[in-house]
C-alpha cells in the first residue's frame, strides 16, 4: 500500500465513529476540484510503511471504533483486499471512500465483507462527467456498475458531490439523482479551495445557494443532506 498521510483521529470522516484516516497515493481521475492534488499529481514520497500504520493501529484498539480509507483512489493499490483484510482481522470496521471507477475491485471488497461504510464520489451530471473528471475517454458505464454494486451490497452507504459554479447547475442534481433509489443518503458537498487544488479556476457556490438547493431536491428525495465547507 502506497500510503501517502494519516490522520490518526477523526469524529467526521466516519459517521457516527471514532477512526482515524488512511491517505493512500495516486488516482485515475483529476478532478479541476480536487483537494488533495499532491495525492494525485505528485510522485509518491516520504510515505507511510504499513509496519508504521499497523503498529499505530494496535495501540488504537479499544480506542478507535474505525479505519477510514481515502485517497487519491484506494482501489488502484494492488493490496487493498490484503490491507482490509488485516485492519478487519483487528477487529476494526472499514470505511472505503472511491471514485466508483473500478468496479471490479469494489467487487471484491463487497464479496469479501470488508467494507462496513461506502462513500461513493459522484461527480457531476453524465453530460459533464469528462470535464469534471479531467478524463476526455472516460468510460461512464463504470459508475454505474458500481453504484449498483453499493445500492444493492447491503453495506451502509452514501453518495456524494462537492459542488463547483463552473462544473454544476440546479438542473445537474436532478440527473444525478435519478442514478440511484430516492431513499439513498445524498450529500451535496460545499467546494473549499484547500490551496492546492488541480486547477486554481474552481469556485463554489454560497453558502444560502448550497442550501436552498439541498431543500429544494429532499422534495423528491428526502435523504440529500448539506456538508458545508
Amino acid at each position: 500500500m502506497l500510503i501517502a498521510g494519516l490522520q490518526r483521529l477523526t469524529l467526521l470522516d466516519y459517521p457516527g465513529k471514532t477512526a482515524c484516516t488512511v491517505f493512500t497515493h495516486g488516482c485515475n481521475f483529476r478532478c479541476p476540484f480536487c483537494h488533495n492534488a499532491l495525492l494525485v499529481t505528485e510522485k509518491a514520497e516520504s510515505l507511510i510503511s504499513e509496519e508504521e500504520f499497523f503498529s499505530f493501529l494496535k495501540k488504537r484498539t479499544g480506542i478507535l471504533d474505525g479505519v477510514c480509507i481515502t485517497g487519491g483512489e484506494p482501489t488502484l493499490q494492488k493490496d487493498l483486499i490484503a490491507f482490509m483484510k488485516k485492519i478487519k482481522d483487528m477487529g476494526f470496521l472499514l470505511k472505503l471512500d472511491t471514485n466508483g471507477y473500478r468496479p471490479d475491485v469494489l467487487n471484491q471488497v463487497l464479496e469479501n465483507g470488508l467494507a462496513d461504510y461506502i462513500a461513493a464520489d459522484i461527480k457531476a451530471s453524465h453530460e459533464k462527467y469528462a470535464a469534471a473528471t479531467g478524463i476526455d475517454s472516460l468510460d461512464f458505464s463504470l459508475i454505474l456498475n458500481s453504484i449498483e454494486l453499493i445500492e444493492k451490497s447491503g453495506v451502509p452507504h452514501e453518495f456524494r458531490t462537492t459542488v463547483t459554479n463552473e462544473l454544476h447547475s440546479e438542473e445537474d442534481f436532478e440527473k444525478i439523482l435519478s442514478l440511484f433509489s430516492p431513499d439513498t443518503p445524498y450529500f451535496l458537498q460545499q467546494f473549499k479551495d484547500s490551496g492546492c487544488l488541480i486547477d486554481s479556476g474552481c469556485s463554489g457556490w454560497s453558502t444560502e445557494r448550497m442550501k436552498n438547493l439541498t431543500e429544494r431536491l429532499r422534495a423528491s428525495h428526502p435523504n440529500v443532506s448539506l456538508r458545508e465547507g
